[in-house]
């Protein structure tokens, strides 16, 4: 992480795999005050010192937990693999996360999706296991030579292991991907005839850059922007995710990204802008991070890459879940290409959840901003969903 201070002023930047993470904000007494901005997620934020609380301890869950490391290739993969009590060998799942740097918990905001979905498996009788992305946690190699493809053989990597153990049947293993994790268990269980079932949540429908176009529109409406700024960002993302999907290089999209990172600006509140300080300084300082971010494996692959094919060529049972008020992969047209994609496998099950956004929470307006303002829990009915149609599945 690059951090540097002017007075009152900070500015942050975090490279990811993702997108570049950028914070600038001020410094007023035991508060700070900013703007935080990652890919086409931006919004405003108070810091504030708080005082430590201690939680209250916690039983040991009614099932074990095993800290299992996976090799793939050279990359090591640490996890914990949860196993339910009683006599095996067990159906197993393994979990893959979306896109970003996670932790095998997939804590975002708090909420942490992956140990909630693997406690209530576990608990159902199911075995899951769940690891940290590439150079996250104990995990080695890093996300920013890494391609969605790639992911998929760290998640055969860990069907392997499972299959190996004696407490597991290797009959009935499957995948569990949110986002971007769904595209990648997509593509490796068209791989491999070792995945037995497929669940994905919140899928992309759609090509990449048609998923993050999407995500940078909404994101600015959503900060109130008119369509006359809407249309320059969506001009500009256009122009550069089109560039680099005919393979120009990074270092020639400066000038377009230097456009996009105005047009964005341009959408924030007044306050918001006033934070962010001076527009030209705003967008000296951080169209360099979107170029190099434009430049890498994983970005190249995932714009020109239509998670629809990979699900055409999925053969065995597939749930696929969505939340209605999901404002990263929107339902429309998400929802509808994957059904279609999905329409020649007999074992294909789609579901929404009426006013769940991108995490399944129940939601007010679906927006990442009040994600942290939620209840850290899945709308009612998704985790017996899930694990009644596993139970059904692997015949448990």
């Amino acid at each position: 992480m690059a951090v540097r201070r002017d007075g009152a002023s900070v500015h942050m930047e975090l490279a990811t795999g993702a997108a570049a993470a950028v914070f600038d904000g001020r410094i007023d007494g035991n508060s700070l005050a900013g703007t935080f901005t990652q890919g086409n997620a931006s919004g405003t934020f108070l810091l504030t010192r708080g005082v430590e609380l201690t939680a209250a301890p916690t039983p040991p869950p009614p099932y074990r937990e095993e800290e299992v490391r996976v090799s793939n290739g050279d990359i090591t993969l640490a996890g914990t693999l949860t196993i339910p009590a009683g006599g095996g060998p067990f159906p197993a799942v393994v979990l893959i996360t979306g896109s970003g740097p996670q932790d095998r918990d997939e804590d975002i905001f708090g909420f942490k999706v992956f140990r909630t979905i693997a406690d209530h498996l576990t608990r159902q009788g199911v075995s899951v296991y769940r690891y940290d992305d590439r150079g996250v946690g104990s995990s080695t190699g890093s996300l920013n030579v890494a391609t969605t493809a790639d992911f998929a053989g760290d998640a055969l990597a860990a069907v392997g292991m499972l299959r190996s153990r004696p407490d597991i049947d290797a009959r009935r293993v499957g995948l569990l991907g949110h986002s971007e994790g769904a595209t990648v268990a997509a593509i490796a269980a068209f791989r491999s005839a070792d995945v037995a079932f497929v669940v994905t949540l919140a899928s992309p429908g759609v090509r990449g850059d048609e998923v993050l176009r999407q995500q940078a529109a909404d994101g600015a409406r959503a900060l109130g922007a008119g369509e006359e700024v809407v249309a320059r960002i969506v001009a500009a993302h256009r122009q550069a995710t089109d560039a680099v999907r005919m393979g120009q290089s990074a270092e020639s999209l400066a000038s377009v990204v230097m456009e996009l990172v105005g047009a964005q600006y341009d959408s924030f509140p007044a306050a918001q802008r006033a934070a962010a300080g001076d527009r030209d300084a705003f967008v000296a300082r951080t169209y360099r991070a979107g170029v190099a971010q434009l430049g890498t494996p994983w970005m190249r692959f995932m714009l020109d890459f239509d998670p629809a094919v990979a699900l055409r060529l999925v053969r065995c049972p597939v749930l696929a879940l969505f939340g209605s008020l999901d404002t990263q992969v929107v339902p429309s047209p998400n929802q509808a290409n994957v059904r279609a994609a999905l329409a020649g496998n007999a074992d294909a099950t789609v579901k929404s959840y009426d006013g769940a956004n991108h995490l399944f929470q129940q939601a007010r307006t679906g927006l990442v901003t009040e994600y942290a303002t939620l209840e850290k829990a899945f709308v009612p009915g998704l985790l017996d969903d899930l694990s009644a149609w596993i139970r059904l599945v692997t015949g448990r």
